[in-house]
């Protein structure tokens, strides 16, 4: 008699593929490391985001409920409230002022650095603390001493307090933002830092001076750097609060000349109790940063230059 072996029936393939359990825990261990800062960026900004998009629409006064008006606040903002667009155009003087002479300073010092062969750790720690410091509101308390009637200034200068003048004191804030060099400055360094050596070598022999370098080696070379600060530096000069307020002791004084935008938000929302009107004008202010930011980096196309791109 003959015997047939039956072949074994195939197994079942396991329901979970040993292949894929690996992937699926590391990606269980990522979102467990990532859940404190998901968790954090729902909780502290996209919730508190909602809310103040709804309170735009409504008059609240911290107090009682919020009462819906649709957008009264928006057309009351732009239609009725002459001190709004005061500080709408107090903040657009102020970022036209203190950005370009803040990123020409912090260019400036970080050409003069790349060259010094003793000290450059001293210097650059020296010019990067101010950025440390210009924030905080006792600094800006010495600043407004500075600058006020009898400070350093009017001694030096015999031009009275400059925070007391209309015409002077928004310049005296915008001069405390300069004073902030040392972040773009320590950027500008290291962007120069990567530029090759050998350009400027070929440039010297072809008998190109050092402003024939800077303009057409160091600029084009430094501009992706140059674009990093200028929309860093525009987004945070927006955003001003401390300096203005601590110089005008609040007010915006004199005159309204330092009113800035936040300065105005802040009166609305936590002085007159209409937190309604400050979220939207929270809003407005968040959607001009934005349309300003797409607007520099549209235009950068015409002027930055990349190493990595041929046509640029």
């Amino acid at each position: 008699m003959t015997i047939t072996a039956i072949p074994a029936a195939p197994k079942r393939a396991q329901a979970t593929d040993p292949k894929r359990r690996p992937k699926r825990e590391r990606e269980g261990a990522a979102w467990v490391f990532l859940s404190p800062w998901v968790l954090g960026a729902i909780v502290l900004t996209l919730l508190p985001m909602a809310v103040s998009l709804y309170l735009s629409f409504t008059d609240y006064n911290l107090f009682d409920p919020p009462h819906w008006v649709g957008l009264r606040n928006y057309t009351r903002m732009f239609t009725e409230d002459p001190r709004y667009w005061r500080s709408v155009t107090t903040t657009l003087t102020y970022v036209v002022i203190a950005v370009p002479l803040q990123l020409a300073l912090a260019l400036a010092v970080a050409l003069a650095l790349k060259n010094m062969r003793r000290g450059k750790s001293f210097y650059r720690s020296a010019f990067y603390a101010p950025s440390l410091l210009g924030a905080s509101m006792s600094v800006a308390l010495v600043w407004r001493a500075i600058f006020n009637d009898g400070g350093t200034v009017d001694n030096l200068l015999g031009t009275g307090g400059w925070v007391n003048r209309p015409g002077w004191a928004l310049l005296a804030v915008a001069l405390l933002t300069v004073w902030q060099f040392g972040a773009p400055m320590v950027i500008f360094l290291t962007g120069l830092q990567q530029i090759p050596a050998e350009l400027y070598e070929a440039a010297a022999v072809d008998g190109a001076g050092k402003w024939r370098q800077f303009l057409s080696i160091t600029v084009p070379m430094l501009s992706p750097v140059l674009f990093f600060n200028l929309v860093l530096q525009t987004i945070q000069a927006f955003q001003v609060f401390t300096p203005a307020f601590a110089v005008s002791a609040g007010k915006g004084g004199p005159a309204d000349s330092t009113l800035f935008y936040t300065l105005y938000l802040y009166d609305r929302g936590f002085v007159a109790s209409h937190m309604g009107y400050a979220s939207a004008m929270a809003w407005v202010l968040l959607i001009v940063i934005g349309a300003v930011t797409a607007l520099l980096f549209r235009t950068s196309r015409s002027w930055v230059f990349y190493a990595s791109e041929g046509d640029r």
